[in-house]
């Protein structure tokens, strides 16, 4: 007991952290840890798949991303409606480390086994997205709104800190262990992983007084497709899959620039690694400790709504400046800003809008609307931007028109934001 004080203490110096939430909240932090760790450690393996398929082989697969994703979602709800919890998120991480096990072994017996490649990068591409669901939605169910405006966004920076030693790893291990070494340490870190979802659950089994945790396991019941229905029924759930669809527009137009400028401004195909390396290492650490030291403290005075805002305000402003300063400089502040932005804030705060609704919107609606909607927006927003280009839209009157995509992505930012905000407010006065 005095060891858990003790670590309240000092988690106290960066969220308000509760004394029974202790255990949870370092039990969430280091599960996503491990997640997204081993997510970004094996991620440049996918890269070098990527460039032994070749760039052809690779636009192609973005459509077998998209339809996979989509297909997902039934089977996800199948299982979601009638596997426990305790049995089937441990076994969702343990067939994880077994694939990349297994697809380790394939790629040490040969490196250029295009089928295998094709597997792995659709297979990855699919799963990411879907595991950071998964995390998200059984925190949800543990957490109460008001705990999860303080510590989403503390348990956030466990991921942060997985993304930036993970690839760290892979990078100094990669040369004595090979690809198929990473991909085997990746399967040790979804093995951490189990040993932390193991825990969280153990304590949400718990009976106890107020909000956190449930003595429920039992599957959700429900049609596997229930998911996308709850969205098409829901006006509230469809502002939030429009809020992704935005957010995928943005992002898609910017990954393009991105492409563009920088394979204009630099010839030296290192450069280019060593300017992407560095984009990197400073958006993680920006968001580490936006996360730790501001996420939460924003969320619980300022509201959601300034969490879903102000970044997309801030890039109407940007796009604005792109269209007339069309160089590296800018684009590259723009993808700082955006990527920074999108993990320490939007991120949890899209979450944060989940709080307030039953268990099988949190798993099946959320679990279609992080997937197959935001895949299907890549694909659509890239088919979009070709067809920008194909016609002959000059780059500036493309950073306008995502003025304007951002604009509308803020607007619809503040109304959902809003809605959080007064329906936990309503909840705390209903809890007095």
């Amino acid at each position: 007991m005095n060891h858990q004080f003790n670590m309240q203490r000092q988690l106290q110096r960066f969220a308000r952290v509760e004394p029974k939430e202790t255990a949870a909240v370092v039990a969430a932090f280091f599960l996503f840890f491990f997640v997204l760790g081993s997510y970004f450690a094996v991620r440049p393996v996918r890269e070098t798949v990527a460039t032994v398929l070749g760039r052809d082989q690779v636009a192609d697969l973005w459509l077998f991303t998209a339809s996979f994703s989509i297909a997902i979602v039934p089977f996800y709800g199948w299982l979601i409606a009638r596997v426990r919890r305790r049995v089937l998120l441990p076994w969702i991480y343990g067939s994880v480390a077994i694939t990349l096990a297994v697809v380790g072994t394939f790629i040490e017996l040969d490196v250029n086994n295009l089928q295998v490649g094709k597997f792995f990068y659709v297979w990855i591409s699919v799963l990411n997205l879907m595991l950071v669901s998964v995390f998200w939605s059984f925190l949800l169910e543990m957490f109460s709104a008001e705990q999860s405006k303080r510590l989403f966004g503390f348990i956030a920076a466990g991921g942060t800190l997985g993304a930036l030693i993970g690839p760290l790893t892979a990078r100094l291990s990669v040369e004595w262990i090979g690809n198929a070494g990473v991909l085997y340490l990746g399967a040790l870190g979804f093995l951490g992983a189990i040993v932390c979802q193991r825990v969280l659950l153990g304590i949400w089994a718990q009976p106890r007084e107020g909000q956190m945790g449930a003595n429920e396991d039992i599957g959700v019941g429900g049609n596997p497709f229930a998911g996308i229905f709850i969205v098409l029924r829901s006006p509230y759930l469809l502002g939030i899959a429009s809020f992704v669809v935005l957010l995928s527009a943005v992002n898609t137009f910017i990954y393009f620039e991105q492409l563009r400028l920088v394979t204009e401004s630099f010839e030296d195909v290192t450069s280019r690694t060593e300017i992407f390396a560095t984009i990197d290492f400073v958006v993680q650490s920006l968001t580490i400790l936006s996360q730790v030291f501001l996420t939460g403290r924003i969320a619980s005075r300022f509201g959601v709504r300034t969490l879903l805002t102000f970044i997309p305000v801030l890039m109407i402003c940007g796009f604005l400046l792109l269209s007339v300063f069309n160089a590296f400089i800018m684009i590259a502040m723009l993808i700082v800003l955006r990527r920074w932005g999108e993990y320490a804030f939007i991120r949890p705060g899209r979450e944060m809008l989940w709080g307030s609704l039953d268990t099988e919107s949190k798993y099946k609606a959320k679990g279609f609307v992080d997937v197959p909607v935001y895949r299907a927006a890549d694909y659509v927003g890239a088919q979009a931007k070709n067809a920008l280009d194909a016609i002959g839209t000059s780059p500036s009157a493309a950073a306008s028109l995502a003025a304007a995509l951002a604009g509308c992505w803020a607007i619809n930012g503040w109304l959902l934001g809003r809605k959080r905000d007064r329906d936990s407010d309503l909840e705390l006065s209903d809890g007095k």
